[in-house]
């Protein structure tokens, strides 16, 4: 059960607050002036504080000023009441760290919605999202589901792109964000020898192109479709509006979108120094775990030889022969042309 500490010195509103917020199934605690707020605040650690402004001893200013310096109470959401409708005090609040602001009077439906939306946006900041586009696109999908983010796919464009069709290339400026209905996607570099260098691939549900238009700076690779693919056009900025419109998404956001460099980097390292076998193995375990959901009952790897030897980063005749000493070893199975995984903990640990 979710705890709400509510801060007002009026009676009757507090006591009001918190039989609306017990019947909604909330845990509540109160506190009748600004100096006992934060001693109960710091006693309790409850999961929102919903405040008045205006209050005797300490007012709504100090309690949330004394609270953002104390580590146990730093980051619990904090909702102001006020009759105040000025702007400068919304301003003086938000800037403080407050996280939304409710203006007396209101609507009991209004407190609830705010204190459901901040703590939906609470537990996707401390959510532990993977560290790479798979934990970026989770996230965008919470931020949609929750309300934070206003993108509802069916207002977009929808098309259809063809196998080997391009949605962006090398060098251009990014003018969309796209996301993969259905179909798989690659991106990929070229070598100045002109031979393609797979930089990532994309299954059903992932966003595509969000790191160009969060850098501002041109793409640097090209993305086209692996099969016939359905794809969603997202104009930049209303996606640059949604994630800048509160710093601490985009704070959250800019941190995944980091660490998913550093793991780039350290399989352009493991192209260059780990051994063939190695390589091939994390680039079969990575595309199977990109294309077969955990749902899913298959083992095959639906990709091209081709398509695998530019993400390994080796001649297809190279990853050909390992593949064999794969098969020979009882790792996979061609079936149909298919590549299967009898064993993916071996092929994810291969020693060597």
């Amino acid at each position: 059960m979710r705890s709400i500490l509510i801060i007002d010195d009026h009676d009757e509103i507090r006591e009001n607050i918190a039989e609306i917020l017990d019947l909604a199934g909330y845990k509540t605690f109160t506190a009748e002036n600004g100096k006992k707020g934060v001693e109960a605040a710091i006693k309790q650690k409850p999961d929102l504080i919903v405040c008045d402004v205006m209050m005797p001893e300490l007012d709504g200013y100090g309690v949330l000023h004394l609270l953002k310096k104390n580590s146990l109470t730093e980051n619990i959401p904090f909702i102001f009441l006020t009759a105040k409708t000025e702007r400068s005090d919304f301003r003086k609040g938000m800037g403080m760290g407050a996280d939304d602001y409710i203006t007396k009077p209101f609507e009991d439906t209004e407190l609830l919605d705010a204190i459901e939306m901040r703590l939906k946006k609470y537990d996707i900041l401390h959510s532990q999202y993977p560290s790479n586009e798979k934990g970026a696109t989770e996230m965008i999908d919470d931020l949609r589901k929750s309300g934070l983010f206003k993108m509802e796919m069916d207002n977009y464009e929808s098309m259809e792109y063809q196998k080997k069709t391009s949605l962006y290339s090398e060098g251009k400026r990014p003018k969309f964000l796209f996301y993969l209905k259905s179909g798989k996607v690659k991106s990929f570099r070229l070598h100045q020898d002109g031979k393609e260098y797979i930089t990532n691939l994309y299954s059903v549900g992932d966003f595509i192109g969000y790191m160009p238009i969060l850098e501002n700076k041109s793409y640097e690779d090209t993305a086209e479709a692996i099969e016939k693919s359905e794809i969603v056009i997202i104009p930049r900025e209303e996606f640059t509006d949604l994630v800048f419109n509160d710093m601490t998404i985009a704070t959250k956001f800019i941190k995944l979108v980091s660490q998913n460099v550093k793991e780039k980097e350290q399989r352009l390292l493991e192209l260059a120094y780990g051994s063939l076998r190695k390589r091939v193995a994390r680039a079969l375990s990575d595309i199977y775990s990109k294309f077969n959901s955990s749902g899913e009952k298959s083992t095959a790897i639906d990709i091209s030889r081709e398509d695998i030897a530019q993400y390994v980063g080796t001649a297809t005749e190279s990853l050909i022969r390992t593949l064999s000493d794969f098969k020979t070893e009882k790792i996979i199975e061609i079936k149909d042309g298919k590549i299967h995984i009898n064993n993916i903990e071996k092929l994810t640990n291969l020693p060597y």
